[in-house]
């Protein structure tokens, strides 16, 4: 019993894996190769491994790797709530005993859906009156770390960028009709941010309302009239991308929707934060990602699972403009900090080479690290744990841990935000 009751230690967990699928096939996906070294799962080579999930969300929960004394098939949910002080005072205190925050893999072969996550007040509303398609009431901020080169819709293009547009692309213009085009066109820069605002919501809200027949028959004539230019003159990046995404999503509105967002691609080790009611969809690449507690995903295109047109163009902030691009900065020569202006979480990159240690503070919240590559040893207090690539561990609140390794050793760890434990002193 005595182990059962032991919480100082780092637990192992199996993660979950979600084989949605725009997810890369077979053993090409570092997804499904995280699912085999972490579970000894077989990884089918025609199967997609889209998201490996590490955490506490009922839709793909985390369980304890070995049960420690305490019984096969314990979820870290349910071992969390037996031992809620594994959290910290301060993030039980404001999230009550679970994790407020999921982390996560992602290996994409094809565009996601052009979608947005609610804020809190909206997803509250949204589990009430659609409980089939939105399952908690939680907001869903997040963020991206890149593992490979990642590429990304992500928010709306200036003003002068979507002028350039509606002049540009008379496919789009036919589809929005001439009155709301020209409401974009004659804004100038005196006008009030509340009326571009408005025009822009005008514009995209007719856009993404348009019938499947129309749209269909919009982008062939965009499609056919873009094979003719490639002839004459070089697409643009926008252009290649849009082409791409129809052999994707044939007809579907959001491949033209494509012309109003920034075109984002993150080397590695640069992450692109999304706040709630921001549109985006991920192209391809693999990425760390890292979120408030939630699934909560509105979609509108891109996609054949369910829209949710009047929900998401009604919920968008419409802010224009390109996104805030993390660098991280150095905690260590060895770990690189992405803090994303969100309370719930932080992601950290550690990049061990051979021979080589380095110190993960004693902090007041909870983690889960990743080992994404490699071999190493945690040292804790008198305690060591050999842990290798595939490995996910739970380490509670004031636990301080030292990694070392003879190899090279590449891992990713996931806590609250450490701004969080400022502000709630």
């Amino acid at each position: 019993m005595a182990k059962a009751a032991n919480v100082d230690k780092v637990k192992r967990l199996r993660g979950w894996v979600q084989n949605y699928d725009w997810g890369r096939c077979g053993a090409e996906a570092q997804v499904a190769r995280l699912l085999a070294l972490n579970s000894g799962a077989e990884v089918k080579p025609d199967r997609p491994y889209a998201e490996f999930w590490m955490g506490t969300h009922d839709s793909g929960p985390s369980f304890l790797a070995d049960g420690y004394g305490e019984g096969q098939n314990v979820g870290l949910k349910e071992w969390i709530r037996k031992n809620p002080n594994v959290l910290g005072h301060k993030v039980l205190e404001k999230w009550g005993p679970d994790l407020p925050f999921l982390f996560k893999v992602l290996s994409v072969a094809k565009a996601l859906s052009i979608q947005a996550h609610p804020d809190k007040e909206l997803a509250k509303e949204l589990l009430k009156l659609k409980p089939n398609l939105y399952k908690d009431g939680n907001h869903k901020p997040e963020m991206a770390l890149a593992i490979t080169e990642f590429r990304a819709l992500c928010g709306f293009i200036t003003l002068e960028e979507l002028k350039g547009v509606l002049v540009d692309i008379p496919e789009i213009v036919e589809l929005v009709g001439n009155a709301s085009a020209k409401q974009v066109l004659d804004i100038d820069k005196q006008d009030g941010a509340e009326k571009v605002k408005y025009a822009l919501r005008s514009v995209f809200t007719q856009l993404m309302s348009a019938s499947k027949e129309m749209a269909t028959k919009s982008i062939a004539k965009l499609k056919s009239r873009l094979h003719v230019e490639s002839q004459l003159r070089c697409l643009t990046e926008k252009e290649q991308l849009v082409l791409h995404l129809e052999k994707q999503y044939p007809g579907d509105i959001g491949v033209i929707s494509a012309f109003f967002f920034n075109y984002v691609e993150l080397n590695p080790g640069e992450a692109l934060y999304l706040g709630a009611n921001e549109p985006h969809a991920y192209l391809s690449g693999e990425c760390i990602e890292c979120m408030a507690t939630s699934d909560n995903v509105v979609r509108a295109g891109l996609t054949p699972k369910h829209r949710d047109i009047q929900t998401l163009c009604s919920m968008l902030t419409y802010k224009q403009g390109y996104p805030d691009i993390l660098k991280g900065f150095p905690l260590s020569p060895y770990i690189t900090r992405y803090l994303p202006p969100f309370e719930e979480f932080e992601v950290d990159r550690c990049i061990l080479p051979k021979g080589a240690s380095t110190i993960f503070p004693s902090i007041p919240g909870p983690s889960i690290f990743l080992v994404f590559l490699g071999k190493g040893t945690f040292h804790i207090g008198s305690r060591e744990d050999i842990v290798t690539e595939g490995d996910v561990l739970f380490a509670p609140s004031n636990m301080e841990i030292t990694i070392s390794t003879s190899s090279e050793l590449q891992l990713y760890r996931a806590g609250v935000n450490s701004r969080f434990f400022h502000t709630a002193l």
